[in-house]
């Protein structure tokens, strides 16, 4: 939506609020709500809104975590700017009257926040530019759907959820029509969000769903991988259900997925695919090596929460290693689709990214491969859960922490502070959960110890 197409749309009473947002650290949209026609008259030129800075070192409770370069207490937790980014400007039709700006955050001199997850994303984004390359990228998300609205499972602990259908629905047409409603108004209300879908199917689990969205620039990709998440746990509630994007819900469901597809392009000519040969190219190859040396020192950024990594179990079509293969799911790389289409599904990230962090994290090992002229190993036929000789994806958060402070490309890619930030945020978030007593322990210790 352009300005001129805002600004009519305001006038005609269509819109009234401004939702302008920003991604947090765990990829949540936070932000404030701003009446339509103030926004047209103060905000459409670069006038930033002020935010408490705090919201880049809390918890997901949103308690202030302490040990942080950027602010804290001491510091006063003072303000930073959004920004918003006109080219994001959309309605949301899941709020009446809404319409939704992405803001990038700046300092008070008005320079962008190298910590804000969207402003990371941008500087890998701009050293593919500097070699010559656009990346396009997509995600494809899986979710679950409860019976019952959020602060009604939150009222009983989350216990004894009941999945939306009574049985798995992997591309079952009947089984799904339980949830379609839902999932038609997913389909049609999305694209009103600029949020252009390409499929939804079921999922290899009870009332798990799978939506795929066409493929764009990375920013964009991003940026709608954000919306979609929002906006689907507003439509569920409408619908009677709770929509989560846990990677791993229950240790007797599968997981869920975000698997990120990848491609770097030369002006209008995907780099991916040699023409003459008919085969993926040289620079194919090199990306994806680089996507596999980097891949566990990056896995914090694929797999950020102590839940994260209770999702990699074998055979549950989520990757337990670093492999890849031609249309392989048994891998942690998939190489898929030809010409044009040609390009990397990372099967590792879960439901559960901030998509901003994942996809820079993707195109800084792959871009770093290209640089390097990295060689990937011949593709893996088979079982790859089987196959003993394989690097495996890190077991626990712990030791994803360890990976990635031993990463010298880390620093080099996203800058020590960043790395520095998120390191702490991430052994924060493991402390809290090494402190909490769960249902597990008590039941398999209260009486038998």
């Amino acid at each position: 939506m352009d300005r001129q197409q805002f600004e009519h749309r305001v006038e005609q009473g269509e819109l009234d609020t401004v939702i302008a947002a920003f991604p947090d650290p765990y990829g949540r949209l936070m932000g404030k709500r701003i009446p339509a026609r103030l926004f047209a008259e103060q905000h459409m030129e670069a006038s930033p809104i002020h935010a408490c800075n705090y919201l880049l070192t809390a918890d997901m409770e949103l308690e202030p975590l302490p040990g942080f370069a950027f602010t804290s207490w001491d510091k006063g937790y003072g303000d930073m700017g959004m920004l918003p980014d006109l080219k994001t400007l959309r309605a949301v039709p899941w709020f009446e009257g809404s319409a939704l700006v992405i803001c990038d955050l700046i300092d008070h001199h008005g320079e962008p926040l190298a910590l804000g997850p969207r402003q990371i994303l941008k500087a890998q984004i701009r050293a593919c530019e500097k070699a010559g390359l656009r990346p396009m990228m997509a995600s494809e998300l899986e979710f679950f759907l409860f019976r019952g609205l959020p602060h009604e499972l939150r009222q009983r602990g989350f216990q004894a959820l009941e999945p939306s259908t009574d049985y798995l629905i992997d591309y079952d047409i009947l089984g799904t029509s339980a949830d379609e409603p839902l999932l038609r108004d997913i389909r049609l209300q999305m694209p009103q969000a600029e949020i252009p879908i390409e499929s939804s199917k079921g999922e290899w689990g009870q009332g798990q769903h799978e939506v795929n969205f066409i493929y764009g620039t990375a920013l964009e990709a991003a940026d709608r991988h954000a919306i979609f998440k929002q906006g689907v746990r507003q439509l569920a509630t409408r619908h009677g259900v709770s929509a989560t994007f846990m990677a791993k819900v229950s240790e007797k469901m599968a997981g869920s997925s975000c698997h990120i597809h990848a491609s770097l392009w030369r002006g209008d000519k995907t780099a991916f695919w040699d023409e003459k040969a008919e085969c993926p190219s040289a620079d194919f190859g090199h990306f994806l090596a680089g996507c596999m040396r980097r891949a566990r020192e990056f896995s914090l950024f694929f797999a950020p929460l102590p839940n994260s990594y209770k999702r990699y179990q074998a055979a549950s079509f989520a990757p337990v290693s670093v492999a890849w293969g031609v249309d392989n799911r048994t891998c942690g790389f998939r190489a898929v689709g030809q010409g044009a289409g040609a390009r990397i599904e990372n099967r590792i990230p879960g439901a559960d990214v901030n998509p901003y962090l994942a996809f820079a994290a993707t195109l800084a090992a792959g871009l770093d491969g290209v640089a390097q002229k990295l060689e990937p190993d011949p593709p893996f036929e088979g079982n790859a859960y089987a196959c003993e000789g394989i690097e495996r994806v890190p077991r626990t958060m712990p030791e994803a922490i360890r990976t990635l402070e031993a990463s010298e490309l880390a620093g080099q890619a996203f800058g020590e502070q960043v790395v520095e930030h998120y390191l702490r945020l991430a052994r924060l978030e493991q402390a809290g959960l090494d402190r909490y007593v769960t249902d597990w322990e008590r039941m398999r210790y209260f009486e038998r110890i």
